[in-house]
């Protein structure tokens, strides 16, 4: 999958400023989001803030997903509107969780839970192979209906048992390539790997720095 940016109109980048809605309902996706955000002078608020509906995740993509909540939000309020939808894919399991990686983890979104249940699913099938990867949709809707849009992922493998309470999500499972400690072991500084330090580690930063570069100023 690529981790190339794209948008409705590849020509003219649409600069986001002053006030954004952030379209989650998950508290930590919503401290990464708002740390991305930080240094761009940008007001956040967020969904769940604004008391806003959740709509009905119905794509069968990333994309597709962050895409209908960006807009449901931009509707809504009146504002720019910036989404992300993401999760983790299991090269052994065909692909899942994927898009479904929220809701293994149930309607207490358990991913202790989610988490063990990828592990019951692996040693199930008596294989060798961990492979997998976070993949990172992120949308910015407006309400005139200009989309701007990117996705990246991050490769590693899955560890049992889970190592970490940093993060979020699946995150305690998950070895990015190429370095010994989980997602569950770093810090948000750590994980995100953000410039001037890297180029972007995890799957959202990587699909951030391609937003940051085409739609946002640094303050």
């Amino acid at each position: 999958m690529s981790e190339q940016a794209t948008s409705r109109d590849e020509t003219a980048h649409r600069q986001l400023t002053d006030r954004v809605v952030i379209a989650t309902h998950n508290s930590g996706k919503l401290v990464e989001m708002r740390d991305l955000l930080a240094p761009y002078g940008v007001s956040v608020v967020s969904a769940g803030e604004l008391k806003l509906a959740e709509p009905e995740e119905t794509g069968t993509t990333f994309r597709a997903n962050a895409r209908i909540k960006a807009e449901a939000a931009a509707k809504a309020t009146g504002l720019p509107a910036f989404a992300d939808d993401s999760g983790i894919v299991v090269d052994a399991l065909g692909g899942e969780p994927g898009i479904y990686s929220a809701r293994w983890g149930g309607p207490n979104k358990d991913f202790q839970f989610a988490m063990r249940t990828i592990e019951d699913k692996l040693q199930a099938l008596k294989t060798a192979d961990r492979r997998a990867h976070f993949v990172s949709a992120l949308c910015i809707a407006w309400p005139d209906g200009h989309l701007e849009e990117f996705e990246a992922q991050v490769d590693g493998v899955l560890v049992w048992p889970p190592r970490g309470t940093q993060g979020f999500g699946y995150d305690p499972m998950f070895l990015p390539d190429g370095h010994d400690r989980t997602f569950g072991e770093m810090s948000a500084d750590e994980k995100h790997g953000l410039p001037p330090r890297g180029k972007g580690l995890s799957h959202r930063a990587r699909a951030f720095v391609k937003l940051a570069e085409a739609c946002l100023v640094r303050h």
